[in-house]
Order: C-alpha cells, then sequence, then structure tokens
C-alpha cells in the first residue's frame, strides 16, 4: 500500500510540474524568440457557423491546415502568416454532406484545391489586436480582418520547444466569394472561429 502511494505521488508530482512548464509565460509578442513557427496540425481547428432558416447556427470544421510563418521579436508587425485549408476536409458529421460541400455545387475543390489566407497587417497591444490578410477562397481573393488573441508563448509539451498559442474570429459572406449555389434556407454570412498553435522549428 505504501509503495502504491509513493507511486501516485510521483505521478502526480510529474503531472504537475509538466503543466506548469507548458504554461505560457508571456503575452509579449517581444518576447517571443526569433525563428521560423509551423502550424501543430494536431493542435488547429477552423469552425465555420451558418445561419439555418434563422433557428441556429450549423456548424461545421476543416480537418486539415496547414501554414507558419517566420517571425522576429524587433519587427513583430511585419509578420507574414500563410495558412492553407484543404476545402475537402470540411467535416459535418455526415460524410454523404460533406462530399456534397466540397463538390461542384458549393467549394469544387476540384477546381480550387486550397482555401488560402495570406496576411499583409499585423496590429495590437496588450495580448489583443487584429491580423489582416488576403483570403483566396473558392477562386476569388478578397481582403478579411481577423480579430485576434494572443495566448501566449511558453515551452511545449514536456518543457520542450517553443509554442505560441492564438484564438481569432472574423466573418465573411460567401456570396462575395462566389458560393451562391446554397439552400435557400441557409444565411450569406459566415462566422470563421479557429484556434491555433505554432512549435519553433
Amino acid at each position: 500500500m505504501t509503495i502504491r502511494i509513493a507511486m501516485a505521488a510521483v505521478v502526480i508530482a510529474v503531472l504537475s510540474s509538466t503543466q506548469a512548464l507548458a504554461d505560457p509565460h508571456s503575452q509579449d509578442p517581444t518576447k517571443v524568440p526569433a525563428g521560423q513557427y509551423i502550424l501543430d496540425k494536431n493542435h488547429a481547428s477552423l469552425l465555420v457557423k451558418i445561419p439555418h432558416m434563422g433557428f441556429s447556427h450549423y456548424t461545421m470544421r476543416f480537418d486539415r491546415l496547414d501554414g507558419g510563418f517566420t517571425y522576429d521579436p524587433a519587427n513583430w508587425t511585419a509578420t507574414q502568416v500563410t495558412i492553407t485549408v484543404d476545402p475537402t476536409s470540411i467535416n459535418t458529421g455526415q460524410a454523404s454532406f460533406d462530399k456534397t460541400i466540397a463538390g461542384p455545387d458549393y467549394f469544387d475543390a476540384a477546381k480550387y484545391p486550397a482555401i488560402t489566407f495570406v496576411s499583409t497587417a499585423v496590429a495590437g497591444q496588450e495580448g489583443k489586436g487584429t491580423v489582416t490578410g488576403d483570403l483566396t477562397f473558392h477562386g476569388v481573393t478578397r481582403p478579411v480582418t481577423l480579430d485576434v488573441v494572443f495566448n501566449g508563448v511558453g515551452p511545449g509539451m514536456l518543457g520542450l520547444g517553443t509554442r505560441l498559442g492564438f484564438s481569432g474570429t472574423t466573418k465573411i459572406k460567401r456570396s462575395d466569394f462566389g458560393v451562391t449555389a446554397v439552400s435557400q434556407f441557409t444565411g450569406d454570412e459566415l462566422d470563421l472561429m479557429f484556434e491555433a498553435e505554432f512549435t519553433r522549428k
């Protein structure tokens, strides 16, 4: 019994110290180490909500995202972020509906195999700000501004490496990107919400 208690105490101590090591240390962008950062695909998500007949906001997500940026803390507002989304990775929880959305009547993923966002301006203070950039979707490129929260920088899992975290939202109109062949029961304005973590190479 004594051995079991001791082992349990060791496990709890290790888990507690690991959690502490993984906490972000700062929300100050000037404290972020310089270098190249890549998206942690396992800890990134993009949700889309679309009004359905005024009764709810139907929610979908994209499962495959990629991207990154090169960072200089002395000139952090010049950071250019590039994010790519695979339109065929749309996930509604209904496989047949996913294929319909990715098909020629909606996203037309065979013709437009990628959704991309390339930032053109970054601004903010005290962990909050905006990222403006060009969103290319369905073959159309338009400027979009993201409202972003910088969740902080700190050591990665098990206290290794450097990790950054962001949360953000924006709104777009599907009609602005030529996606008009949608059910009359769904609205035009989409709410986009993302969570993203990046690690330094």
